[in-house]
């Protein structure tokens, strides 16, 4: 994951990348919203390589596909997050559902925990 590594370009390629391959058979109602998992990277800061299998809970960090319009009760809700954000959850967190090959977590709004926002370098002409 690129969340503190520098490299927030990565994540905006790699959210480009996966919602492109949305299945569009599941259109998310009211105010759930459809994230894709990300892969938990392997390699540690230390550079140690995590062998595959040694991590049985799934990922808690995803991109968000598609969002739902928001709750009926509340007209003016504006939705917090939007197709292409890279956002943590709890791994509680609402249902997995494989579609078209594709595993999908499907959410209330509610349960997601914050948006990992890319990390911009320090503008170098302000100063």
């Amino acid at each position: 994951m690129t969340a503190g590594t520098g490299a927030g370009h990565d994540t905006d390629t790699r959210s480009s990348r996966i919602v492109a391959t949305v299945p569009e058979v599941l259109r998310p109602l009211f105010d759930q919203v459809v994230i894709k998992e990300l892969e938990p990277d392997r390699m540690r800061k230390s550079g140690l390589l995590v062998p595959e299998g040694t991590h049985d809970l799934p990922p808690n960090e995803g991109i968000v596909l598609a969002v739902g319009d928001g709750p009926p009760d509340l007209p003016d809700f504006k939705m917090p997050v939007a197709p292409g954000d890279h956002v943590v959850f709890p791994r509680s967190a609402g249902v997995w559902v494989e579609i078209e090959d594709e595993r999908l977590l499907v959410c209330r709004v509610r349960e997601i925990l914050g948006i990992i926002e890319p990390v911009r370098p320090p503008d170098e002409d302000a100063g």
